[in-house]
């Protein structure tokens, strides 16, 4: 319960933060609700999936930050969410190592569909850091979906799905606001996509143990 007070008090704070346009509260409570998803994922049983997932928070608490400081660190912010997302690939691949192709062509549509959006209206110096980028979350969402209809625990390659959706959704959300088409409504949908995304993940380290026949 102290874990979920912590991320809900940080979330509406950040919130607020994004409604009054305080950059230095934004900076100081946006990193909380992953800090209470860390301190969570402490009490899922012990294994290389958890490790991997831990990882992948850390990096994404990295990412958080330098997205929020003052400055435009957008391209360091991007290798800290790369670093998080080749973890959870990790975690994926732990646990399920089948091809899944129909997941791969899935992954690989919305990976080019979004590069090519991108692309066409203009990335510039970013270019190269946003396609490793792309690669690497199409890859993660790959994974991800590989675990559905596996002897992989349902609840928990559901819940890692799902979330790996709503992170895919999230990072669509910043390229497109930041490179296509800015509309007021979006650091809301981003914000609470990547959330609901990150705790789909995480929560799908308490059932990571195969069923059995």
């Amino acid at each position: 319960m102290g874990w979920l007070i912590l991320a809900l008090m940080g979330a509406v704070t950040f919130l607020y933060g994004v409604s009054t346009h305080a950059a230095l509260l934004c900076l100081l409570v946006k990193p909380m609700p992953i800090l209470a998803l860390l301190g969570w994922l402490h009490d899922a049983p012990p294994s290389d999936y958890r490790r991997w997932i831990s990882l992948g928070l850390i990096f994404s608490l990295l990412g958080d930050v330098l997205l929020a400081w003052p400055g435009d660190l957008f391209v360091f912010g991007l290798g800290a969410f790369l670093v998080a997302h080749l973890a959870y690939l990790k975690a994926y691949l732990s646990d399920c190592k089948r091809l899944a192709v129909l997941p791969l062509v899935l992954a690989l549509g919305v990976g080019a569909v979004l590069l090519g959006l991108l692309i066409t209206s203009g990335l510039g110096p970013l270019l190269v850091p946003v396609i490793v980028y792309g690669t690497a979350i199409s890859a993660m969402l790959w994974r991800a979906l590989a675990r559905l209809g596996t002897d992989v625990p349902r609840r928990s390659a559901l819940l890692a799905a799902a979330g790996a959706v709503a992170f895919v959704f999230s990072d669509s959300v910043i390229g497109i606001s930041r490179f296509v088409m800015p509309f007021e409504a979006a650091p809301y949908v981003i914000i609470l996509s990547y959330w609901l995304g990150q705790w789909g993940i995480a929560a799908s380290a308490f059932a990571t143990e195969p069923r059995r026949a």
